[in-house]
């Protein structure tokens, strides 16, 4: 099989966070105090008019400049590969602005939780695997259905600066096997996530065991996650279109999986 264009080198004698390290950075740390530090400006601290009322022109000018949202497809599988990865990063980033906060619990550890956090953000890591792991919007939607399910099943497993290169590589690499026809094989994907390849079977495994092996989610679901990501991401709306047939098959049964959302 062929290797995709430019995959990362390994390097056999690296600890198993090393690469990840050289990749640069997301400046959160787990229990850091949050970027917004700076004291919140009170109305009373806003600059007034000679009336008295707080000055809004320039607000209304802003607004006023300020692009139209991009219009998406209703449906995800025509949704440009950037787009997805667009959508999916916003949403990692407020869950990992939330989950940075909480402190570890002794013993909370996972095998997903890197010593320091990689040398890349979240949003290119993703786009990195988007390009050279050839994802298509139904595996990255996969993905972030992985998260609710396996933060379902494994209590110490949250989304956070320290997990979230790991977990997006293992479900990077589960997704394409279990959704796709046609799929690299562990050495690319370990090479292309910048982990090593003993390191990546053992969280394939790990993964595939919390989540009872079941990671096909129903494609309503997908649908869900699809709308909720468009809705809660700024600077994007859906294409107009009847969503009574959609909202009539998410209404229908599906199982444990269609259950389960972003929140």
């Amino acid at each position: 099989m062929a290797t995709p264009p430019n995959p990362l080198p390994s390097a056999s004698s690296a600890s198993r966070d090393a690469q990840l390290q050289s990749l640069s950075s997301p400046n959160k740390r787990r229990g850091s105090p949050s970027r917004n530090t700076s004291p919140s400006t009170t109305q009373s601290e806003q600059p007034t008019l000679t009336d008295g009322s707080p000055a809004s022109s320039s607000t209304k000018r802003a607004k006023s400049q300020a692009p139209p949202p991009k219009t998406l497809p209703r449906q995800y599988e025509f949704c440009a590969v950037e787009d997805m990865v667009e959508l999916i990063s916003h949403m990692l980033g407020e869950l990992i602005t939330t989950n940075d906060a909480i402190r570890i619990s002794e013993g909370g550890l996972t095998r997903f939780h890197s010593r320091t956090a990689p040398g890349i953000s979240v949003r290119d890591y993703l786009h990195r695997l988007a390009r050279h792991a050839t994802l298509t919007p139904p595996l990255l939607l996969a993905m972030v259905y992985y998260i609710d399910r396996l933060c379902a099943m494994y209590n110490d497993f949250t989304i956070n600066t320290l997990t979230v290169h790991r977990f997006l590589i293992t479900a990077a690499t589960v997704a394409a096997k279990g959704l796709s026809d046609s799929f690299w094989n562990n050495t690319t994907y370990a090479r292309v996530g910048g982990i090593r390849l003993a390191e990546l079977s053992r969280l394939e495994l790990e993964f595939l065991h919390r989540v009872d092996w079941k990671i096909v989610p129903n494609p309503e679901v997908l649908v869900a996650y699809y709308k909720g990501l468009v809705e809660r991401t700024p600077g994007y709306i859906l294409e107009p279109g009847d969503d009574s047939e959609e909202e009539s098959d998410e209404a229908s049964p599906g199982g444990e999986e269609s259950e389960e959302g972003t929140g």
